[in-house]
């Protein structure tokens, strides 16, 4: 009863009505003119008709006698006598000649029209029709009418108003019937997505909207919603990976923390209380930086960076970068390169573009340099360039890289190919880039260089 309810309450089925009714008014609009337009046309014959006949009549009846009208008249109506009325009555109303039984009713004046029954005999019987006439009194007190049988035009204007009627009835019939029947289909849909929002409510994380494939607006509503929930789902993940690896990853330096404190207590020295605390420093600095980077990437994911955006050199920034990082990467025994076509513009936020490309360079100068017994010497490169309509910031080196299967994998928090966790760092560097390129609406892209491994950061160029 609630369903049959809601579905005149739907916004289908009052759109259906409100187009149902436009439809019905313009159908009865349009019929009504074409009943009215006929009707008066042929109205408008059928008066011409009569006054041409009247007129000629008068004319013979003036330069003729009585007889020589009655004689005309009399064989019109002969001749006519299945459409024409014509008769001519004395001063007494007996009939001189024609087609009527008596003087019409309604006959006042010396002339005018006038619409009347009167009777067709139709072989063996006798039919009640309708006529239209002109009557005039001629000189000598003589009555002379004149008109055309409009019986079927009264059908036919019968016929019109009741086409108009059934048609207008039909429309409404079909017209609700069509419109009770998107409702149901569409309240049906609906009803499918709110079920489906219910056990999504109720835990079922994995349910999705159903899509038909037929590309409407219900379909696009609901492929976004699975978008959504596939984003939502990848969150939720996301905070299960996050809490297990905080877990994992700040216990090994809180325990570190705790056990320099007891063994600096236990040695209870002026020098043991400077080294724990020096250590204890590094240590905090680290977490630090840690919960630094988990809200830089949080922030980044929530857009609330976005207000930062402006026009800017891509270049110019990655020259800054380079400068930066040179000396580091020529300190550790290697090379840096540096290849910028200059004025490459991009709508992005300064502080968040050049993290990203400090993280990929930091990435690069931390895992790919030569280990022991490799002959080879580090090599960085950083290369801005244009492809299409798309800015790429790589950063290339000649170490060994990311796995293939891993190069998805690593773009998560707190993910290290390290598993050892030889290497300083916390798993967020590349999770952070990944942020900056979903904000500015691009993309981190892994692939295997000429001599080694790179690493691109996709930008949309400006416009």
């Amino acid at each position: 009863m609630s369903r049959n309810a809601n579905l005149w309450r739907t916004s289908t089925f009052r759109l259906a009505a409100a187009y149902l009714l436009v439809f019905v008014l313009s159908v009865g609009a349009i019929l009504a003119y074409i009943y009215w337009n006929t009707a008066v046309l042929l109205e408008r014959q059928t008066d011409e008709t009569i006054r041409a006949e009247i007129r000629g009549l008068n004319e013979q009846y003036r330069f003729g006698s009585i007889t020589a009208l009655a004689n005309v008249v009399e064989q019109r109506s002969v001749r006519n006598s299945e459409r024409g009325i014509y008769s001519i009555f004395d001063q007494q109303g007996r009939r001189l000649a024609g087609n009527l039984q008596g003087v019409p009713s309604g006959v006042t004046g010396t002339s005018g029209w006038l619409e009347f029954p009167y009777e067709v005999f139709n072989g063996n019987s006798i039919k009640q029709h309708s006529g239209r006439a002109f009557f005039t009194r001629l000189r000598g007190g003589y009555l002379l009418v004149v008109g055309r049988d409009v019986e079927e035009r009264r059908q036919f204007a019968t016929l019109i108003r009741q086409s108009t009627f059934i048609a207008i009835g039909m429309a409404l019939v079909f017209g609700l019937g069509g419109g009770l029947l998107m409702s149901r289909n569409f309240l049906r849909r609906i009803d499918v997505i709110s079920d489906t929002s219910k056990a999504i409510m109720a835990g079922g994380l994995s349910e999705r909207m159903p899509v038909r494939g037929t590309n409407d607006e219900i379909d696009r509503l609901s492929g976004n919603l699975n978008n959504m929930l596939d984003q939502i789902e990848r969150l939720m993940t996301g905070m299960r990976e996050v809490s297990d690896n905080v877990a994992h990853d700040l216990k090994t330096p809180l325990t570190r923390l705790k056990a320099r404190v007891e063994a600096a207590l236990r040695q209870d020295t002026k020098a043991s209380y400077k080294e724990a605390l020096v250590e204890t420093i590094e240590e905090a600095d680290q977490l630090l930086a840690t919960f630094n980077a988990l809200l830089s990437i949080a922030r980044t994911e929530a857009g609330q960076t976005s207000e930062q955006m402006e026009p800017l050199d891509v270049s110019e920034v990655a020259e800054e970068m380079a400068e930066l990082y040179q000396p580091l990467v020529e300190d550790a025994g290697g090379t840096f390169e540096f290849s910028g076509t200059p004025d490459l513009k991009v709508t992005a936020s300064r502080q968040l573009l050049a993290q990203a490309i400090s993280n990929l360079i930091d990435n690069a100068l931390k895992y790919a340099p030569p280990q022991e017994g490799e002959n080879r010497a580090l090599e960085i490169a950083l290369l801005v360039q244009r492809v299409k309509d798309k800015i790429e910031v790589t950063v290339a080196d000649n170490g060994p890289g990311i796995p293939e299967t891993e190069r998805e994998h690593v773009l998560q928090r707190f993910v290290r190919l390290d598993t050892s966790r030889s290497q300083p760092g916390s798993g967020l560097g590349l999770s952070l880039v990944a942020g900056v390129a979903r904000l500015h609406g691009g993309a981190l892209v892994f692939r295997d260089g000429k001599v080694g491994f790179e690493a691109c950061l996709e930008l949309p160029a400006a416009a």
